[in-house]
């Protein structure tokens, strides 16, 4: 029986080590499996799964009998190879920055953009279609467009006629100082409105269904005091076909 009788403590996230990778094996040997190699470890089966996936090997063994050879294939878990592997894939892991400095393509972009004013996109398009550059010095928009952002490059976004046409996102808790006013804010109304004393203020809305653009819309009308609600059918949320219910029921209805 191992030595291992209680879960290790292990920090979330943390990479498993050649010690843990050392009791894998010394555990699968014992015929524990690989939701219980998991458990005594104290981390997920997807992670012990996935170690035994990295560190399995095929294992070569023969046997003569009566003068006669027999080979046997097996596969079994190498916590050596899974270190190995390990550390190779550390080293691949993570996309290498692209060097800026003395990277042709760079001065190449800045010409166009600046003064022939194509657009990151475009210069990037054409540089792969025409192979000008080895793939490894040609960014991703994305890349090239963080590079003007930060000034790494001679190109600015005022360079960018069309980055500067896009409407930028705003933050939050953004207010336009000079947004246009349609009618009265409702926060002038008087304030028996609020106090729902007097009779005869209603608050109109407009229900939609699937918002398909195409359904009939319902129209709510209600009376703040009374509670009162009238609800109308009317072909769409535009103005004018507000308007044109609201003229509807005032003729029918008369002034009241």
């Amino acid at each position: 029986m191992t030595y291992i009788n209680g879960n290790t403590k292990n920090v979330k996230g943390k990479h498993l080590s050649r010690d843990e990778r050392i009791i894998i094996q010394t555990l699968i040997n014992e015929g524990y499996s690989n939701r219980q190699i998991a458990a005594k470890l104290g981390r997920a089966p997807q992670t012990v799964n996935n170690e035994i996936k990295r560190g399995a090997c095929t294992q070569k063994s023969q046997q003569i009998q009566n003068n006669k050879t027999y080979t046997y294939y097996k596969c079994v878990y190498s916590p050596d190879l899974a270190q190995d592997r390990y550390f190779e894939n550390r080293i691949k892991s993570g996309r290498r920055p692209l060097p800026i400095t003395d990277n042709p393509f760079v001065e190449w972009a800045d010409d166009l953009m600046i003064h022939q004013e194509m657009s990151p996109a475009s210069v990037i398009m054409l540089a792969k279609k025409a192979k000008l550059f080895p793939e490894s010095f040609i960014p991703c928009i994305k890349t090239l467009y963080n590079w003007i952002d930060r000034k790494l490059i001679k190109t600015r976004n005022i360079n960018l006629l069309m980055k500067l046409k896009l409407k930028n996102k705003k933050p939050a808790g953004f207010t336009r100082i000079n947004k246009k006013v349609l009618g009265q804010s409702i926060e002038l109304r008087p304030h028996a409105v609020d106090t729902r004393t007097t009779f005869g203020h209603w608050e109109i809305d407009t229900v939609v269904g699937q918002k398909s653009g195409e359904d009939q819309v319902l129209l709510t009308m209600v009376e703040r005091k009374s509670r009162y609600e009238l609800i109308l059918k009317i072909d769409g949320k535009q103005s004018c076909h507000v308007v044109n219910a609201l003229r509807h029921l005032i003729k029918e209805t008369g002034d009241v």
